[in-house]
């Protein structure tokens, strides 16, 4: 997989305050790891998009994801709110996950990141215009 990295994003990453970057830096690592697991992935794109660190593949719909001092003990997972994505999330991981309407899965700064479940979800964002018409995105 070829990843393309912008340069401004690591100075987002290095805005956030001590305590959150080594929560936003896991969930960016998930993100790697993900799309480096995914055979038919060939590239991945890690840039801005109004101004938190994103992430975008050909077949994919946008991952963003940020930490805003308005409420400074969470942090955000960001999809797109007119996409399937949380909606299936939802049906699948209500359990697991705190959801903000459609459009994002929410951490306390304290919370256990559910990993594999994460990935999961990460899959099928990365993905998400070869599975948009499956019954819960093929889960």
């Amino acid at each position: 997989m070829k990843l393309i990295i912008d340069p401004r994003v690591k100075a987002v990453f290095e805005s956030y305050p001590d305590y959150a970057q080594p929560k936003l830096n896991r969930i960016r690592e998930l993100i790697l790891a993900t799309a480096s697991e995914m055979e038919n992935l060939q590239s991945l794109e890690e840039t801005l998009k109004w101004g938190e660190p994103s992430y975008l593949t050909k077949h994919g719909s946008t991952i963003r994801m940020d930490w805003k001092a308005k409420i400074p003990d969470q942090y955000a997972v960001y999809f797109k709110c007119t996409s399937k994505l949380v909606p299936t999330f939802k049906t699948l991981y209500n359990d697991i996950f705190y959801f903000e309407g459609d459009r994002a899965i929410v951490f306390k700064m304290n919370d256990e990141v559910p990993e594999k479940e994460l990935k999961n979800c990460i899959t099928m964002a990365l993905t998400y215009h070869k599975i948009k018409q499956l019954p819960l995105l093929g889960a």
